[in-house]
């Protein structure tokens, strides 16, 4: 069956605002069935987990199902899966855990294409343990990441590699099975990477990617605002980080503080339940038809960037510095003599909701030579649709005549 996009837009209740909405980037818009699955949690017996009680029950489920869907997601094992308040609060507690073992010397490899969540928690780190830090530049003109400037830096002493999978600014999507081919060169080195763009957009896979650590968002695909890191819970089981004395040292659960917010897990599990019935199969286990249904959300998005950048390329005076021949369907734009930032508001008047900055990928915007400022982000979801980027594309002729 084809990819049906007005299916899945009729379950997301925002999209009745009328508003063509490009800010999924920054977080999509939530189906009625991930909210309800949110609620049913929370007003059904809910309890601290344990095998008596309707609550214990519910609450162990939540946290089974929720391993289980994002294993199925990423293609890892669920005793790998961690939960987390967001992908950064999760890369500054494992560069923590990491760290421990660092010592002065030891070389930590970052690179410019990165959000800054894959930046700093790896730079600070490596200030208090002593450790050298190493930049990996992209090509400001092409976009591209190759992977030997990744390669070219490391040494016997690299302890670990920080890369995105996909840049969130410009949709740079770097050939991360090529990169880990030359960490893996390096025994003591692992690889970190920052898949929040990528998983809204591609299909995971963490052993075909070479990832020792993976984190992603799921409220950039469709789910509840959280952070989850998967890696093999070999390498989990090797890290000690602080816990309170009484809570469990059992993998995954000594890397989660606190009590988990089991309605979240519920609203992550319907996501990807969502998610992974945009499949043109019927066939198969959830991963196979997570496979089918990225493979479908790929051609939607990548037929409606077609059509955007055709659009994009009759207008005088914009730029689109989203140029990597493997991207995601994400346009950073910038206008001769006009900022970017003016454009924002005046689309916005318009109906149509593609915002302005550097969306915390610093770096990279100022090795775009944009500073701080950045440009206007135009980023495609699966619940997208032609008469969406038609409606940009007249808006901003109009900003451009104005």
């Amino acid at each position: 069956m084809p990819y049906d996009v007005g299916a899945l837009r009729a379950q997301i209740p925002a999209l009745r605002s009328g508003f063509a909405l490009f800010d999924g980037p920054g977080g999509t818009q939530t189906p009625a069935r991930v909210a309800s699955a949110i609620a049913d949690a929370l007003t059904g017996p809910l309890s601290i987990r344990g095998r008596l009680t309707p609550g214990e029950k519910n609450a162990e489920g939540f946290v089974q199902g929720f391993r289980r869907a994002m294993a199925d997601l990423v293609g890892g094992d669920p005793s790998g899966v961690v939960f987390g308040r967001s992908a950064t609060q999760l890369t500054y507690d494992f560069a923590d855990a990491l760290a421990k073992d660092w010592a002065p010397g030891d070389e930590v490899v970052v690179s410019r294409l990165d959000h800054d969540a894959n930046i700093r928690p790896w730079l600070q780190a490596a200030e208090r343990a002593g450790a050298l830090v190493r930049w990996a530049d992209f090509d400001p003109v092409t976009g591209e990441l190759p992977a030997e400037a990744v390669g070219g830096l490391l040494t016997e002493r690299t302890r670990l590699v920080a890369v995105t999978a996909a840049s969130n600014l410009i949709g740079t999507v770097p050939d991360l099975p090529e990169i880990s081919r030359l960490v893996r060169q390096h025994s003591r080195a692992l690889l970190h990477v920052d898949g929040v763009h990528y998983a809204a957009h591609a299909f995971v896979d963490v052993a075909r990617l070479g990832a020792d650590l993976f984190v992603c968002s799921p409220y950039k695909f469709l789910g509840p605002h959280h952070g989850v890191l998967t890696a093999s819970p070999e390498l989990l089981e090797r890290l000690r980080p602080d816990k309170l004395l009484p809570s469990t040292d059992v993998v995954p659960e000594r890397f989660e503080r606190g009590t988990l917010p089991y309605e979240l897990l519920a609203g992550t599990t319907a996501a990807i339940d969502v998610l992974a019935e945009l499949a043109t199969v019927t066939t198969g286990g959830r991963r196979d038809r997570l496979r089918s249904a990225f493979a479908a959300i790929e051609q939607h998005e990548g037929a409606l960037r077609e059509r955007l950048e055709a659009g994009l390329a009759e207008l005088p005076g914009v730029t689109v510095r989203s140029r990597a021949a493997e991207r995601t369907p994400t346009l950073l734009l910038t206008f001769d003599h006009r900022e970017a930032a003016d454009a924002y508001p005046f689309l916005v008047d318009r109906g149509v909701h593609a915002p302005a900055g550097s969306f915390y990928a610093l770096e990279a915007s100022r090795h775009l030579g944009l500073g701080d400022t950045g440009g206007l982000r135009v980023g495609l979801s699966p619940y997208n649709d032609e008469s969406d980027v038609d409606r940009l594309l007249e808006g901003l002729a109009a900003f451009l005549r104005s």
